[in-house]
């Protein structure tokens, strides 16, 4: 029987272990995969979302590539994948429909400890910004030390945004700046 109050369609849902090592200095921060992420047991499995089709583009590897090899990519140029919430209750997919009384966040502190290169966090969308500054940041000993950006949601629910303007905006981000990948090229 549901609980009172609650849609007996929401369910508990666990997100993924970052995709890090210790060299990475941007870390893209999603809110939490949606249900063909978790099902493909994949970061941004949905196949029209644009997350891996912009990577490919701005670091030259092809968006198609077995998984494995996108994530290695990534890696190479020194791009961390995570999400702000390690678990949540929510119907679906949208950011929209998470319970927020049910929030668990990853454990930030020791991520940020365990990658002392990180230079730049950048938000795969609003919804992830505002959970990671509500939820994370009160719970830092100290501020970050580095640059936090918000970037056009990659997911196909927000399209208002042309696809070349939001490559734009997150090669911007993952490429500007000294210390980043453009800068250092893959490791």
């Amino acid at each position: 029987m549901a609980e009172a109050g609650r849609d007996p369609d929401t369910r508990a849902v666990r997100g993924f272990p970052p995709l890090a090592d210790a060299r990475a200095r941007v870390l893209v921060l999603g809110s939490m995969p949606g249900v063909a992420s978790l099902r493909a047991q994949q970061y941004y499995g949905h196949p029209r979302n644009a997350f891996w089709p912009i990577m490919g583009d701005i670091f030259g590897f092809d968006a198609m590539a077995p998984y494995a090899q996108r994530v290695e990519a990534l890696r190479a140029h020194r791009v961390a994948v995570w999400d702000v919430l390690a678990a949540c209750e929510r119907p679906g997919s949208l950011d929209a429909d998470i319970d927020r009384r049910s929030v668990e966040v990853n454990d930030f502190a020791g991520f940020l400890a365990a990658h002392p290169q990180l230079r730049r966090l950048c938000f795969n969308g609003a919804t992830a910004q505002a959970m990671f500054r509500r939820h994370v940041l009160p719970t830092l000993a100290a501020p970050l030390a580095f640059d936090m950006v918000r970037l056009p949601s990659t997911s196909p629910a927000h399209a208002g945004m042309r696809p070349a303007d939001k490559r734009r905006a997150w090669q911007a981000a993952v490429l500007d700046g000294p210390g980043h990948p453009a800068q250092d090229g893959p490791a």
